[in-house]
């Protein structure tokens, strides 16, 4: 008797489905609206990305990797002008909302208006709200709810591979 029940534990315990690492099948833009997963403008093979990205910005924007903290060029960057996808160019944050986080990682308090779209991850076993391009699906980072309480609490924590800084000029 004792045998069977144990059979019967185990395979219960077997049979249990996780859901740590599983990802929302849906995305949600700035804006609200959903789109399904994979379905973006800018489309292209991993061997097109690889042509065209370094090794550490095909690592995150396409393998949704995360750079060192301190690591990124543009995290002490002051200037005026805009920080546009590594992937295809779009506009993604204006320099005017970014801040000094202290994380190591270049932070800004919001997103351009409807070219980050956002995703749940679950990649070190809790909910998080994962940022990419809307344009292209390129991993950016995340956004927490530690920014600024004088402007909108949001932090956007991005990797500095997933982006170039365009200058005003």
């Amino acid at each position: 008797m004792k045998k069977i029940m144990l059979i019967g534990i185990c395979l219960l315990a077997i049979n249990c489905k996780g859901v740590s690492q599983e990802k929302e099948i849906k995305d949600k833009t700035a804006s609200g609206s959903e789109t399904a997963e994979n379905t973006y403008p800018i489309t292209k093979t991993e061997a097109e990305w690889r042509a065209e990205l370094t090794d550490m910005q095909f690592y995150i924007l396409r393998k949704a990797g995360t750079e060192n903290a301190g690591s990124s060029e543009l995290l002490n960057i002051k200037k005026p002008g805009t920080y546009v996808c590594a992937g295809c160019k779009t506009p993604l944050f204006s320099s005017e909302h970014k801040f000094d986080s202290g994380t190591g990682w270049p932070s800004f308090d919001r997103a351009i208006e409807g070219n980050v779209a956002y995703d749940v991850d679950y990649k070190i076993g809790y909910e998080r709200t994962e940022e990419h391009c809307a344009v292209c699906g390129g991993h950016l980072g995340h956004v927490f709810n530690d920014g600024p309480g004088e402007t909108t609490g949001k932090r956007h924590c991005i990797n500095g591979a997933a982006l170039q800084f365009v200058p005003v000029e």
